[in-house]
């Protein structure tokens, strides 16, 4: 029998349709849960979610105890799995935030967003690969600055299992209740026009960032055979570690109120056992007896949200010898002014490290620890970003953010001048220590608030 024509056509229109897994029904929501899709294995796949038709790989939902998740449920990534979106938003977004997180006590795992203008036939990477925090689920923003219909892939990179959930995609000039509605086509969804509130980048609520977000000063990597410049990622903050001096090169972490809580300090100082076979690893014992406080880093008093993230900061590839009055006085004071300005609507980038052989402690001079195996800086220095609180700081920094840089000598006089006798320009810190600070943030921007020190208020 030979059908109409019109009969052909709808029966090859309902035939794509069905293949491509572009056939929606019901309304699509924002954001994206995963709580009302299943998947149990990691095999390629269409599954039909809340916000629509998505195509994954080396992907689950999952809902186990050992998955980061908002709800029950998260998308689970491995080896160098994606998800992606079957269909376009057309209303120009300019904001995609998730959670993200390591599945379990996998490693940290690196990811990347693409997005293509074309239905999928071109991808393009969005800038630098993004780094999970480890271990806490944190909220990640990108700014999207395409003014076509779009549509978004999630992929993996390296590392240990990636944990996914509450994908919302965003146009500030129209986003209301982060939900979409079905377009011209069913490969196709517009963002709502009206009801609701802006939560986009203005949105002022503390979150857990990037630790690393401004940049690798050092370019330090995961190669266990680059070891005086070995690159760890942990949830509380990221380091370059050095074999040789048995300390940080640098120690980099976000601050914001959302690191902050009421957990107690733990004094539980430890060797880390996370540092790869072959590598020297610092116990506590090996500073006792020298008068040299272990100094922190990244300070206790940064993170006490949680006793996990409290005593993270314990762990010895943290501290490195500081003189007791640098560390409890000089040093501390500042410590104390960075966590003022977070009270005062503000989330900061904190670099610190040190630089140069010796420094004097409470019985005297020397130039290291444990026959040498541990350096003792001369001089500490720290870099501090200052951002009011907000979403897509790399891309907040101006000619007018505000940068803190101080250089204290490791001493017991150097509490003769108060913390802010010791700002310096960022730039002089790059011509010591050979980093380059802030490589994240474009260059123009860096030659302007780099070249001079801070003069801002210290109370």
């Amino acid at each position: 029998m030979i059908l109409p024509l019109h009969r052909w056509l709808l029966t090859i229109i309902v035939v794509c349709v069905t293949f491509t897994g572009f056939t929606q029904s019901g309304t699509p929501v924002w954001p994206e849960s995963f709580e009302n899709a299943n998947k149990s294995t990691y095999s390629f796949d269409t599954i039909k979610l809340s916000s629509g038709s998505w195509t994954v790989n080396d992907a689950l939902i999952g809902h186990s105890a050992l998955d980061r998740k908002n709800g029950n449920k998260a998308i689970r990534i491995q080896h160098k799995g994606f998800i992606i979106m079957n269909y376009d938003i057309m209303d120009s977004p300019n904001e995609l935030s998730l959670f993200q997180g390591s599945y379990g006590n996998d490693a940290p795992a690196v990811w990347a967003l693409y997005s293509s203008i074309d239905t999928g036939k071109t991808w393009i990477k969005y800038k630098n690969n993004i780094h999970t925090s480890g271990k806490v689920l944190s909220k990640y923003i990108i700014r999207i600055s395409h003014k076509k219909p779009i549509r978004f892939q999630i992929r993996m990179i390296s590392g240990g299992r990636l944990n996914i959930d509450d994908i919302s995609i965003s146009n500030c000039n129209h986003v209301k209740n982060n939900s979409v509605v079905i377009a011209r086509a069913p490969s196709k969804v517009n963002l709502p026009k009206s009801g609701g509130s802006c939560t986009c980048s203005n949105d002022t609520t503390p979150t857990r960032d990037d630790n690393m977000a401004m940049g690798n000063p050092s370019n330090a990597t995961t190669s266990t055979t680059d070891s005086n410049n070995y690159l760890m990622i942990k949830p509380q903050y990221t380091l370059s570690y050095n074999n040789s001096k048995g300390t940080a090169n640098w120690v980099s972490w976000h601050l914001s109120l959302a690191w902050k809580g009421s957990a107690a300090r733990c004094n539980c100082f430890t060797q880390d056992t996370s540092l790869p076979s072959g590598y020297y690893k610092v116990t506590t014992s090996q500073y006792s007896g020298t008068g040299f406080n272990r100094g922190h880093l990244c300070p206790s008093e940064d993170r006490d949200s949680l006793e996990t993230d409290n005593k993270a900061t314990f762990l010895m590839t943290n501290m490195t010898p500081q003189s007791s009055v640098l560390n409890q006085q000089t040093w501390g004071s500042f410590e104390t002014y960075c966590r003022t300005l977070i009270t005062q609507g503000n989330e900061l980038y904190i670099i610190a490290g040190g630089y140069g052989t010796g420094g004097t402690s409470d019985s005297g001079y020397a130039t290291s620890l444990n026959s040498g195996k541990i350096n003792v800086f001369a001089h500490y220095w720290k870099v501090v970003v200052v951002l009011p609180t907000g979403s897509n700081d790399v891309s907040r920094v101006t000619n007018t953010t505000r940068v803190i840089a101080v250089d204290m000598p490791n001493t017991l006089t150097v509490n003769a001048h108060t913390w802010d006798y010791y700002r310096v320009s960022v730039s002089s810190l790059e011509s010591i220590t050979g980093f380059n600070f802030l490589s994240n943030v474009s260059s123009s921007v860096q030659s302007v608030i780099e070249a001079s020190a801070d003069t801002g208020p210290t109370n």
